[in-house]
């Protein structure tokens, strides 16, 4: 935000450079953390602020009980003598009430669009491919009221990000979209830590460009550096580039922060998949369903992991599960559950190529490679496979360190591959299932 950051709402006015709030110009004292408190609420506007995040944006270096937020609340109340400034959201957080006149004077923005961002926001926290479009659709609207507020060009960044990730449009349209927004916002301005990491996104999983990814997530964590989604991010990009522990640290950083997200959880699963360390990357998993059990992605996951066990019978009953909560027809699961029966997984394989043999350019590239080389047709294997590095699939990004490609490694045609992606070629120790990067 360019020049001084500077609130007005109702009599009072809030200077956060100057870390003053006045009445009438007169000072009015706070405690240090209530003003901290007092800070992040009015930034959000009427957004909920949940109380993990309170927590880790005011005191990110220690462990803090939530109750001290309730005492700080209480404190700003009595300051501010009105108690509807601030909502208060049972078990969830709390909101500043942007209706009470709130609105900051350099620059100027009116409160339908913080409003239509806190909205967007609150669809991308949904992680849920129904609720994307509505978050392009509202930091899009929020641009058209103003079209100089970074916030609503990174949000909308963001956005474009999360329907590439979900497959709601092409990839590559997305991220095209996505990179615009990133680089608009930046223009605006270059301190915004959510414009630079959709701008890390889109280096990451759609150009493959590791070191320009890395500097832009690693400028966002210094901007900010309890940025939950930097920090995940950043972690998936160094198992991508081999460096599974430091990935699983700061993804574990991104737990402290945010430790009711599931897609925290899920992202720490697979961290242990990528470690071959398949009975934690379980536990994880079950953690991400325990926080929502319609996780798809973690119920994928799940049926992945025991699948990498050679727990085929548990893999099938999770996929179908996934599948049931997909909408997949239920004559087509129960021929699945036959064919299962009668052959295993080996039928399982042979039945899904020869259904997937008709759909054409319509199926993903990546999943019949994957299927191939489970199948033991190599040669049908690295052809999808090139299909999928032509077409830049993002889910490519951990090619060099996923197992799932196990089946391909030892044919000198994968290095080739990780060679065009600009990706270090790791060898697979399999009796200790660790990594050697050369």
């Amino acid at each position: 935000m360019a020049g001084r950051e500077v609130y007005e709402f109702g009599e009072f006015t809030l200077d956060v450079g100057e870390r003053r709030l006045t009445k009438h110009g007169q000072a009015i004292g706070l405690a240090p953390k209530a003003y901290d408190v007092l800070v992040v609420l009015v930034r959000n506007g009427g957004r909920l602020v949940r109380k993990n995040e309170l927590l880790a944006a005011v005191w990110p270096e220690s462990f803090v009980e939530e109750g001290i937020l309730a005492v700080h609340i209480s404190h700003l109340r009595k300051a501010l003598g009105r108690r509807q400034y601030i909502e208060t959201v049972a078990r969830s957080g709390y909101r500043w009430v942007s209706g009470v006149g709130m609105r900051p004077l350099l620059p100027v923005h009116t409160s339908e669009v913080y409003e239509l961002i806190g909205r967007g926001r609150a669809h991308l926290l949904a992680a849920s491919m129904t609720e994307t479009p509505k978050a392009v659709a509202a930091f899009q609207a929020a641009i058209a009221l103003d079209p100089t507020y970074a916030a609503a060009h990174a949000g909308l960044a963001l956005a474009w990000c999360a329907q590439a990730e979900f497959r709601v449009m092409p990839h590559a349209e997305a991220y095209d979209q996505a990179k615009a927004a990133a680089l608009a916002a930046l223009a605006l301005d270059a301190s915004c830590a959510d414009a630079q990491v959709a701008l890390g996104i889109v280096l990451f999983l759609s150009e493959w460009n590791w070191i320009g990814a890395e500097r832009s997530l690693r400028r966002a964590l210094e901007l900010n550096p309890n940025h939950t989604e930097a920090y995940l991010v950043c972690g998936r990009l160094l198992e991508a580039i081999g460096k599974l522990e430091e990935g699983l640290q700061l993804k574990q950083k991104a737990l402290e922060r945010d430790p009711f997200s599931p897609l925290v959880h899920l992202q720490i699963s697979l961290s242990y998949w990528n470690q071959r360390r398949y009975d934690e990357s379980i536990e994880w998993a079950n953690k991400a369903l325990e926080l929502d059990p319609r996780h798809l992605l973690a119920r994928e996951h799940l049926a992945g992991a025991y699948w990498k066990k050679g727990d085929y019978d548990r893999h099938m009953a999770e996929a179908i599960r996934h599948a049931e909560d997909c909408g997949a027809p239920g004559e087509l699961l129960d021929e699945l559950k036959r064919v299962y029966a009668e052959g295993g997984r080996a039928a399982v394989v042979t039945y899904s190529l020869s259904r997937m043999a008709s759909g054409g350019d319509l199926v993903p590239a990546i999943q019949l490679a994957v299927l191939y080389g489970e199948a033991g047709d190599l040669d049908a294997a690295f052809h999808h496979l090139g299909r999928a590095l032509e077409g830049h699939d993002p889910c490519l990004v951990h090619l060099a360190v996923a197992p799932q490609w196990d089946c391909l490694r030892a044919d000198p045609r994968f290095n080739n591959c990780l060679a065009r992606m600009g990706l270090p070629q790791p060898t697979v120790a399999m009796a200790e299932h660790k990594f050697v990067i050369r």
